[in-house]
């Protein structure tokens, strides 16, 4: 079984402390503590988010985990291509610094391991028909 962490992206990072921060100081200038409590809240919640992400590979299974919200099993015999992606839609990822991963027929999932190069390796190692030949390292 290996382990990969998701890359945590700079840019993302400070939008979020920019925002998450702009918005406890004016709930603060205003008194509004219920405010301050809710970003707080949500600033843990994402905090576990970024610190849950993850993709394990185990036997011929990819699995990608994000907290409790995404849970998705791949079967690595059925990935066709690994393409390299900065799309900005919702993702098991917290950089944007991405992979696309399309499986089965028309399935694709985004997702930004620390390390591509291991894990695009380990990926080859379970299925060697994996089209690679987007992704530069």
């Amino acid at each position: 079984m290996k382990k990969y962490q998701s890359k945590i992206g700079t840019g993302i990072l400070i939008f979020l402390i920019v925002v998450l921060g702009g918005l406890s100081v004016i709930s603060l200038y205003q008194g509004a503590w219920i405010g301050v409590v809710i970003i707080g809240l949500v600033g843990v919640f994402i905090g576990y988010i970024f610190s849950s992400t993850q993709y394990v590979i185990h036997d011929q299974v990819l699995n990608i985990k994000s907290g409790f919200v995404v849970d998705i099993s791949i079967q690595i015999e059925t990935i066709k291509s690994i393409s390299k992606s900065r799309n900005l839609i919702s993702s098991p990822a917290n950089s944007l610094d991405r992979i696309e991963i399309r499986y089965n027929q028309y399935d694709t999932v985004l997702i930004s391991p620390q390390n591509k190069k291991a894990f695009i390796r380990n990926l080859k190692e379970v299925n060697p028909n994996i089209d690679s030949t987007d992704v530069d390292f």
